[in-house]
């Protein structure tokens, strides 16, 4: 018997192909979406609303409001109070997730089949009937407002709001979907009461169903629940999201945090959204800079010149624009040094170091190959379809993502790395020890740094 180690590890297959359920679609009379995929391996059901109200509708003197009519929802609704919806809940073993963010609410739930009914007629309460009392509004303002307070602390969220108001300055997408302090102090229950009545109608919003029903059951189930919602007399309108976002006019924006061990860093610009015919290029484009252990900017930071615990980029992909990013923390001593790297890593893939042999296939390999893993259950499911609710993207999405990406030739990834990579727009913001950190900033090239504040 031959006991000698391997001395080659095992060649990996073929990647096998991802098939994304079929999707059973069809509408109400009052004209809600239904989407339904069927998947009887496990009595259990998902369910997710689908309402296009994120804080992109939030008008400019009130950011943090759609969020804020969000949050109200469960708060009481249908007679029932904020207590009793959660009692409800808990009798039918599942609990409501509520999630605002820049393009969409979601909420959603899973259950036992024998309970899905009951359990899709409290939520359409809850989205149709919310009770949107004075007391509830002015105890969730005093919630909202002192969490937002506490972010004020905590130099991440500084950092991102600075970072987005920097890159979108009025848009909508310049704020986090929270809002800001003075705002929500300003914000009136009428503000809330609109913004329900005009962004929560049927004929925008997509109910999604994933689990062990039939489709006849479903479709009982969603005109039972939902039948009897009626549209607002004047939705708002989806023409705000195609804005030109705005974006400051200085590239190095300093925060300052006297005597703060590490400096919070965000490096990017304005970029594209979902929909760009570029996704699957700048999706491994990113994989190989800092979308990964590996990456470029991850081994040198971290690895090579010890100056954070981790570092990572990401295209935030939108609906209507997104925001090409790096961010990481490093030690005060090295910011200089930190963002000169990282300004110097983004430009070198799209010219003189574009990525090597190697570096795609590796690529190709860590997004292909665990893909699947992101559609084992029925809620990863369902809010996969949300994706492509939110994004307006055709069914075979998910199906094209594996071919897709190892279809990505090196000189597109070049093309895609010099069209969305524009090393002059960079903008920095630093949120530090401005004591430690200022003398050095200018050095890179930016222009002298701006001490700013950031409202949050």
């Amino acid at each position: 018997m031959n006991t000698s180690p391997r001395r080659q590890p095992p060649v990996p297959g073929p990647d096998q192909p991802v098939r994304f359920p079929a999707v059973t679609r069809f509408r109400l009379p009052n004209g809600l979406a239904v989407w339904f995929v069927e998947r009887g391996q496990l009595p259990f059901v998902s369910v997710a609303l689908h309402v296009p109200a994120g804080s992109a509708i939030d008008p400019i003197n009130l950011p943090g409001v759609a969020a804020f009519t969000a949050d109200m929802l469960d708060e009481g609704a249908a007679g029932r109070s904020a207590i009793e919806i959660q009692e409800t809940l808990g009798r039918l073993g599942t609990t409501l997730d509520i999630e605002a963010g820049s393009d969409a609410v979601l909420l959603s739930f899973s259950v036992l089949p024998q309970h899905a009914r009951d359990a899709c007629a409290l939520v359409a309460d809850v989205v149709m009937r919310p009770a949107l009392t004075a007391g509830d509004f002015e105890r969730v303002r005093t919630l909202r407002s002192n969490r937002v307070r506490q972010l004020r602390n905590s130099p991440a969220a500084v950092a991102d709001q600075a970072f987005v108001q920097a890159v979108f300055g009025t848009h909508p997408y310049g704020h986090q979907p929270w809002g800001l302090t003075q705002a929500i102090e300003r914000m009136r229950l009428e503000d809330v009461v609109r913004v329900h009545q005009t962004a929560y109608h049927p004929a925008s919003c997509a109910l999604i169903v994933v689990g062990s029903l039939a489709a006849a059951e479903v479709a009982d189930m969603a005109e039972s629940a939902f039948g009897a919602w009626e549209s607002g007399s004047d939705p708002i309108s989806d023409a705000g999201r195609g804005l030109t976002p705005s974006s400051t006019a200085s590239r190095l924006l300093l925060v300052d945090r006297p005597g703060a061990a590490q400096t919070e860093l965000r490096i990017g610009h304005a970029s594209v959204g979902r929909r760009t015919p570029d996704y699957h290029a700048l999706v491994l484009l990113n994989a190989m800079l800092g979308g990964q252990f590996v990456s470029r900017i991850n081994l040198n930071l971290r690895e090579q010149k010890a100056y954070t615990y981790g570092a990572h980029t990401a295209f935030d992909f939108r609906r209507a624009a997104g925001a090409f990013v790096l961010q990481t923390s490093v030690q005060t001593d090295a910011t200089t040094d930190a963002i000169r790297e990282s300004l110097s890593e983004i430009a070198a893939i799209g010219s003189e170091r574009p990525p090597t042999a190697n570096e795609i296939e590796f690529g190709r390999a860590t997004l292909a190959r665990g893909y699947a893993r992101n559609f084992e259950t029925t809620g990863q499911i369902a809010r996969a379809l949300a994706q492509l609710a939110t994004h307006d993207l055709p069914d075979d999405t998910f199906d094209r993502f594996v071919p897709g990406v190892n279809a990505v030739q090196a000189n597109e990834l070049r093309t895609a790395a010099r069209r969305h990579l524009r090393p002059d727009e960079l903008i920095v913001v630093a949120v530090g020890d401005r004591a430690a950190i200022e003398a050095g900033l200018p050095t890179l090239g930016l222009g002298a740094p701006v001490v700013t504040t950031v409202e949050v």
